[in-house]
This record gives structure tokens, C-alpha cells and sequence, in this order.
């Protein structure tokens, strides 16, 4: 009887590591893949600052980030370089990704 109390005891926590692991494991997959989102906004706001593309930068940003799954929070246009950040969520649990994109720097001599 003792065997099968403690065998019902190691299931339950193996399941509780389970499912700990898992909700973990979608959260990063969920932060990683807002990450993307923040780049893919980033870079378009870039193309239409630098005239690749037509348009307004942000809001071309804000339809990314849309199309993503995500919010547009902030953007920020500087001459050739777009910084954007986005906002998400997994689970009840809010993210936040935020990326830059345009020409690199010139270093100084």
C-alpha cells in the first residue's frame, strides 16, 4: 500500500513539473516571437523613412505589428533609424520587445 501512495506522489509532481515546464516553455516561444514582430515593424518603419517603401513609418509599424499579434507602443523616427516598441501578451502574463533598425553607425576616427 505504501508503494502505491508513493508511486501516486511522483506521478502528481512529475506532472506538475510538466505542466510548469510547458507554460514556461510557451511564454519564451511567446517573448521570442514578439521579438520578431518588434524587428519586422522596425525595419518596415525604416524602409519607408529611407523611400524603399511608401508610406508613414509608424504606421506602417502599427499594421506589422497588428498583423503580428501585437501592439504598436512607441515609435520613434530619426532620420534613417526607427526604434519601435510592441507590446504582447502569453497567458495573462504582458511582454514587451523593442528593436531598432536602420543604417549602421560610421564608427568615429
Amino acid at each position: 500500500m505504501a508503494g502505491a501512495i508513493s508511486t501516486v506522489g511522483v506521478v502528481a509532481v512529475a506532472a506538475g513539473l510538466t505542466v510548469s515546464l510547458a507554460i514556461v516553455g510557451g511564454a519564451a516561444i511567446a517573448a521570442q516571437r514578439l521579438a520578431g514582430v518588434a524587428d519586422a515593424a522596425a525595419l518596415a518603419a525604416a524602409d519607408v523613412a529611407s523611400g524603399a517603401v511608401a508610406g508613414v513609418p509608424c504606421e506602417l509599424a502599427s499594421r506589422i505589428a497588428a498583423e503580428g499579434g501585437a501592439q504598436l507602443e512607441e515609435c520613434d523616427v530619426a532620420g534613417l533609424i526607427s526604434t519601435i516598441t510592441v507590446a504582447g501578451a502569453y497567458g495573462g502574463i504582458s511582454f514587451d520587445a523593442r528593436s531598432r533598425a536602420g543604417p549602421p553607425e560610421t564608427p568615429s576616427p
